[in-house]
């Protein structure tokens, strides 16, 4: 089941662009907190001790318990989204979703797979379709990830949605029957045909057509060609 880890927040009164610059040159990281039973708060937390617990975390359904500066009450808060900056690094912004301990929730819960080498050596090759599902359930009882064995799995055969199993307190509403993994024989593309033709061996005629070397005979009606400008007629042959 996910940890429910203790974080301390400070209350932001200033808000825009420029107040969170500053901010996060500070090393604070602007951050918000919402809710059905929770008022919308926008909050600033430590930017090293945030990092350090989204590193020490298996999954990103983090729950934790929110200790904002001047609050006699704690929030059991989800982390809703974390906006990172993939260009010059660090995180942006924190988004918290406030719950109630016997409040059901739903979140994405990765699905690893084990067993995979011990699969693909019967000759195929592993391929993990759904790599997260979406599950229902108290916050106690929300899992960090979801185990499936696949070591059993032969060629062409796959894993379902039915074969994952769900711990008490948890449950999902996809259909039973979606792929998670399937082991494929791997296709073997054939080397295409080169004909060859024998060295030296000439190409035969196509129907119908004259032999090489042959002359072209005139076609029926046409009339001889006419010498060419300058050329004497032939001489016709005495009679003897």
């Amino acid at each position: 089941m996910a940890k429910i880890l203790d974080l301390s927040a400070q209350t932001r009164s200033a808000s825009g662009s420029v107040a969170v610059r500053r901010l996060r040159k500070a090393g604070r990281i602007p951050a918000v907190v919402y809710g059905k039973k929770h008022e919308n708060k926008n909050l600033e937390l430590d930017g090293k001790t945030f990092s350090k617990l989204l590193q020490a975390s298996s999954s990103d359904n983090i729950l934790v318990n929110l200790k904002i500066e001047g609050e006699a009450a704690e929030s059991l808060a989800l982390v809703q989204e974390v906006q990172h900056d993939y260009l010059r690094g660090g995180i942006l912004h924190v988004d918290f979703h406030a719950v109630a301990a016997d409040e059901e929730i739903h979140a994405g819960v990765p699905v690893i797979l084990k067993g995979v080498e011990i699969a693909e050596k019967k000759g195929g090759m592993l391929e993990h379709i759904l790599h997260t599902l979406e599950v229902h359930c108290l916050p106690k009882d929300l899992p960090e990830k979801l185990m499936l064995d696949v070591s059993s799995l032969e060629l062409n055969h796959s894993k379902h949605v039915s074969d994952l199993t769900l711990p008490e307190g948890v449950k999902t509403k996809m259909d039973s029957h979606v792929v998670v993994a399937v082991l494929k024989e791997p296709k073997v593309e054939e080397a295409p045909v080169v004909a060859v033709v024998a060295e030296g061996a000439a190409a035969a005629p196509a129907a119908g057509a004259a032999p090489a070397g042959a002359a072209a005979a005139p076609a029926a009606g046409a009339k001889a060609a006419a010498p060419a400008a300058g050329a004497k007629a032939a001489a016709p042959e005495k009679k003897k």
